[in-house]
């Protein structure tokens, strides 16, 4: 993945350049993109839904990019923007690399703050905390970060960049090497989560939300399309249970789309697939089965409580849920 263009950070510092505060800032995401996706967990996680708007754009995006097609108008209701470009040129008018997502706007001045998705989360973690909800989770604890840090990086080489490396590969060698790494990298999961519930800790941390926007997508689109196909995640028997587990947390499974998951890999990332045939399955059910991870113990919240149901405005769609 590309380093991030636009890295400035918001932080608790009042007289930092973008200070914390609440309702300034926008958050634009697609429910399809697993870095995003982190972020929309990351917010719902520490209750930051009042502080910090969210925008969800179209999953299928055109040759502008990501579109604010779901909005009224087929625009941003906040922003007035049609296209996230918008926000974009309005930080740089000379910009001309790529419009991702997560990126975070501010809403006064419709510019772009930072779409750095590597520092987002871990700055709503530490630095939204006076507005974050009563009982939120402490996501990045500071005797863990080290951990939490060092596993990240692996797992993101391996896995969240490594699916990718292997489903965009243009020579056997690029792909051979991408897909050796990423199930190396998932027996070793595989092996850890045997005897722990959480990645890092008795707790759900940063390490958990990042895995597991990479494995929630995993049977749905990169096992057949991006031919990472030795072992479905419904075939790894710890990583699938502790996938279930975190699915039927709230916050987790609230926020994945399957349909627009599916939609968006199969219609926009399409290489191979030149009739754009969004595939049925597979089937979805088995994310509400038992997983039994509770024998292992831990404590999803620490001392903090679960977040309520999302607000009805940021519900997923019947169509895209797990039923």
């Amino acid at each position: 993945m590309s380093p991030s263009r636009f890295d400035d950070r918001i932080t608790a510092d009042p007289d930092s350049a973008w200070p914390v505060e609440a309702g300034r800032y926008r958050l634009v995401a697609s429910r399809a993109c697993p870095f995003a996706s982190r972020a929309v967990v990351s917010r719902r996680l520490l209750g930051l839904e009042d502080a910090i708007s969210l925008a969800v754009v179209d999953p299928i995006q055109d040759d502008r990019g990501w579109n604010f097609g779901l909005g009224p108008g087929g625009r941003d209701p906040v922003l007035g923007y049609r296209y996230l470009s918008e926000a974009y040129l309005a930080a740089d008018a000379d910009y001309d690399g790529g419009f991702s997502v997560p990126a975070m706007v501010d809403v006064a001045t419709r510019r772009l703050v930072t779409n750095d998705f590597g520092v987002m989360t871990l700055d709503l973690a530490t630095q939204w905390t006076a507005l974050a909800r009563p009982g939120a989770p402490d996501l990045y604890p500071e005797p863990l970060r080290a951990e939490i840090d060092e596993l990240n990086e692996v797992v993101f080489r391996d896995v969240n960049a490594g699916v990718y490396e292997a489903g965009m590969a243009t020579t056997q060698e690029a792909y051979s090497r991408a897909y050796d790494a990423l199930f190396a990298r998932l027996d070793a999961l595989e092996e850890r989560l045997r005897t722990r519930r959480y990645l890092v800790g008795d707790t759900i941390t940063e390490a958990d939300i990042r895995l597991f926007t990479s494995l929630v997508r995993f049977d749905a689109v990169y096992h057949g399309h991006f031919r990472c196909n030795r072992s479905k995640l419904t075939e790894m028997p710890a990583l699938w249970a502790y996938a279930r587990d975190l699915f039927q947390t709230p916050g987790f499974g609230d926020t994945v789309d399957f349909d627009h998951i599916k939609r968006h890999y199969h219609l926009v990332l399409d290489e191979g697939n030149p009739h754009h045939i969004v595939p049925g399955g597979p089937d979805l059910s088995g994310w509400l089965t038992p997983h039994g991870r509770e024998a292992l113990g831990g404590r999803p919240f620490g001392d903090g409580t679960p977040p309520g149901p999302p607000p009805g405005a940021e519900a997923v769609p019947p169509r895209g849920r797990a039923a």
